[in-house]
């Protein structure tokens, strides 16, 4: 199936998806108190574009989820690089992050509130620890696969393991290390909106949304909010799928198919 194909049919899901949105609405099915008609809460999103205080509170947003999210690129992919290196580190530290691992951020809000006090820095925090895990694992999972060929043939030549890391193991790992990166990002925003949701104060998409559900006729700020968020997470994953295709081609095309003699075969 082609990218066009694929645009295609998301346009056509999406389209489905407003139509029957704006039907219950509009026949009455689901109250608008609680499901606005889809025309509207579009209309209102658009219109949201032009309040400077709501753009500043995306900007906001975005600089917590791009730090956060950097920092956790900045910690997993050495981290990974060293835990599938050397086995023995590996081995050390497995019950740690097995332990770690599972916690979700959310919950760590009132301990990371309380050490960091309320602000960019705890959210910056969670969006890391949270983002951390997918790259970590995926730097891991993709120095495993590296070609043990590759390896040897520079050994053979006399480069050491630092040269084998950096000619072999990280260019082989990279697309790995990038599918988690495209993962974490859209993880960072997820927790850049829900920390901000449940701070409750400040600036950001979070916060807004989080104050529009206090009008009791706010219901068509929160979806509008929510389309935005909907947005900007499109929006980060094409940019980064894009980006994936033209740096990491070659990671895509097929291995050639050997062909054979019946001559050879015999």
């Amino acid at each position: 199936m082609t990218r066009r194909q694929d645009m295609s049919l998301g346009l056509l899901g999406a389209a489905a998806a407003f139509g029957v949105c704006e039907a219950l609405s509009r026949a009455g099915i689901v109250r608008r108190g609680y499901l606005p008609p889809a025309s509207e809460v579009l209309a209102r999103a658009a219109r949201l574009a032009g309040d400077p205080a709501f753009v500043d509170g995306i900007g906001v947003t975005l600089r917590a989820w791009a730090l956060g999210l950097g920092l956790a690129c900045a910690i997993a992919v050495p981290l990974g690089l060293l835990l599938g290196a050397v086995p023995v580190v590996e081995a050390a530290v497995r019950a740690v992050i097995e332990f770690l691992r599972p916690l979700p951020s959310v919950a760590l809000i009132p301990l990371v509130s309380l050490l960091l006090g309320s602000g960019t820095r705890t959210e910056v925090t969670l969006i890391a620890y949270a983002s951390l895990w997918p790259v970590l694992f995926n730097t891991v999972y993709g120095l495993a696969e590296t070609d043990p060929l590759a390896k040897d043939t520079l050994r053979a030549f006399g480069f050491g393991r630092l040269a084998v890391l950096l000619r072999v193991e990280l260019p082989a790992t990279a697309p790995f290390i990038a599918a988690g990166v495209r993962i974490s990002a859209a993880v960072a925003l997820v927790l850049a909106v829900a920390t901000e949701i449940l701070s409750g104060f400040g600036q950001g998409l979070g916060v807004f949304i989080a104050q529009a559900q206090t009008d009791p006729d706010g219901t068509r700020d929160v979806l509008a909010g929510v389309v935005w968020a909907g947005g900007l997470g499109l929006v980060i994953n094409g940019v980064l799928v894009g980006a994936e295709r033209r740096l990491f081609a070659w990671a895509r095309q097929p291995a050639p198919a050997v062909r054979t003699s019946r001559r050879s075969r015999s």
